[in-house]
């Protein structure tokens, strides 16, 4: 155990970001230096607060199982050799979940039963880009090659996870992507501020000088079928995503300047890394109203503050979460509790418990949205009489979650079954109904979190590599119908 009195004596403290008149001017991460180095002056002491406890529950709030009493222990006695090494033993890309995830670990937390829990997100995110900046992250290429082929469709956390491990274990790998640089929506749907490229680029030059070879900008199902695939691999690893996204079909859907989220985002992202953007979607001197109020719509709540928004608006279905656990979720469990991202911090504003009812339209282009307040009555929200108002609107955002992955092209050409929820149907070891055909990730699983995207790429690359090989030595899969006691 790091220190015996630590979870009593020291207070939680997590990392401090930059003031938000420094930060909205620019795309640079929030966080003074990034993420790692805002809180490492006192990062040990963060890390003396775990207990080592006899049940560590935070391994039950991981998807990835991290080893986290290990190396919060290892952290606190200065040892970032070992601490990195215990890390990657379980997360291929610490950097982007110590960045990117919420964290169900700390809300399984035993400290966190009637104390502030561990601040492991941002121990787990310092190991990472302390060993970066010590250069204790370095290729693994195998030892031998196994002669087998495997094709990853798709360069998400998943897709990179399961090329890793594939590429590791000595077979020959290939990720295909239909955008012009891998990373999936690490690259094109995380905001700088939230995650610079520097992360996503250098991982793939890890992952290319271990052996995996990227081809950007193919469009599998077009340019080449999922019957060339199969003809030219041992092995086909599906990891595309849940990409099909939400829409709201209501009376002046069709007026200009209504677009979705992953239309607006990806041509920010390249903007902010100074890229050419032909007829780019701005937010500049304009009111803009974001539908959804998740991830998704704080990235375009602070993608539209920096492009210098005249105001904003963020409308969420829901009913506003208390800042309290819930009583019917109760620890260890993910509890649906009010959280303020980076982006909150720095303006607009957001408005729970309303419905859209019509968006309002001049010469084309939409200038408004009816909206109204709503009440849950017999599970079904109902419209509070008298409540309805008119909000301006020159740009209206859609950041309201996927229903799935794409079905057509590639996945009807393989032929692979989908489940009831329309998802690529898979067994305990992710193969889909197709024999050498298997899936990993959102396109598996639903919409999720990228904790569980890296978690199922190990899996499903352990998996690809029995059915190759007859066996692995590569981390036991997790069951896909495995369920955290996240909610």
């Amino acid at each position: 155990m790091a220190d015996p009195r630590g979870f009593i004596n020291t207070p939680r403290e997590v990392a401090g970001r930059r003031p938000v008149e420094e930060r909205v001017n620019d795309w640079n991460e929030v966080y003074p230096g990034g993420p790692g180095k805002a809180l490492l002056p006192i990062i040990s002491e963060q890390a003396g607060r775990c207990m080592d406890c006899g049940i560590p529950f935070c391994h039950q709030g991981c998807p990835l199982g991290n080893l986290i009493p290990e190396w919060n222990d290892l952290v606190w006695r200065d040892d970032w050799d070992d601490a990195i090494d215990r890390l990657h033993r379980t997360n291929n890309f610490p950097e982007f979940t110590g960045r990117l995830c919420p964290a169900p670990c700390e809300t399984a937390c035993v400290v966190g039963i009637n104390r502030e829990p561990v601040t492991i997100k941002n121990v787990e995110v310092s190991i990472i880009d302390k060993a970066w900046e010590m250069h204790n992250v370095r290729p693994q290429p195998p030892e031998f090659l196994t002669g087998r082929t495997v094709a990853v469709i798709g360069s998400g956390p998943a897709g990179l996870a399961t090329a890793q491990q594939l590429t590791r274990a000595g077979h020959t790998v290939a990720v295909y992507e239909r955008d012009d640089k891998p990373g999936g929506l690490l690259r094109y749907g995380i905001p700088e501020f939230k995650m610079e490229k520097e992360q996503v680029d250098r991982r793939v030059q890890q992952m290319q000088r271990e052996g995996t070879v990227f081809r950007t900008g193919v469009q599998v199902g077009d340019t080449l079928t999922g019957s060339q695939l199969r003809d030219r691999y041992d092995a086909v690893v599906i990891a595309t995503g849940a990409t099909v996204r939400r829409d709201l079909p209501i009376t002046g859907r069709e007026l200009g300047g209504i677009h979705q989220a992953m239309d607006f985002l990806p041509q920010a992202n390249r903007a902010a890394l100074g890229e050419e953007v032909e007829n780019q979607i701005l937010a500049t001197g304009k009111d803009v109203v974001i539908i959804g109020g998740g991830d998704t719509g704080a990235d375009c709540l602070g993608t539209s503050i920096r492009q210098g928004a005249k105001s904003i608006t963020s409308l969420e279905i829901m009913p506003q979460p208390g800042e309290d656990r819930p009583e019917n979720q109760p620890w260890p469990t993910y509890p649906m509790t009010y959280r303020i991202a980076s982006a909150h911090e720095e303006g607009g504003d957001r408005v729970y418990a309303v419905s859209t009812k019509e968006f309002i339209g001049e010469d084309g282009q939409v200038s408004g949205l009816r909206i109204s307040e709503v009440e849950m009555v017999d599970g079904k929200f109902t419209e509070v009489e008298g409540t309805e108002r008119v909000i301006p609107a020159q740009l209206v955002l859609f950041a309201m979650g996927f229903t799935g992955p794409e079905t057509e092209g590639v996945v009807a050409q393989l032929g692979v079954e989908l489940d009831e929820r329309s998802n690529v149907k898979r067994d305990k070891n992710y193969m889909s109904s197709v024999p050498g055909v298997f899936v990993a990730g959102d396109c598996g699983r639903g919409q999720s979190l990228i904790v569980w995207a890296i978690a199922e790429g190990r899996g499903a690359a352990a998996g690809v590599d029995a059915y190759l090989q007859g066996s692995t030595t590569l981390p036991s899969p997790i069951p896909p119908t495995a369920r955290p006691l996240v909610v």
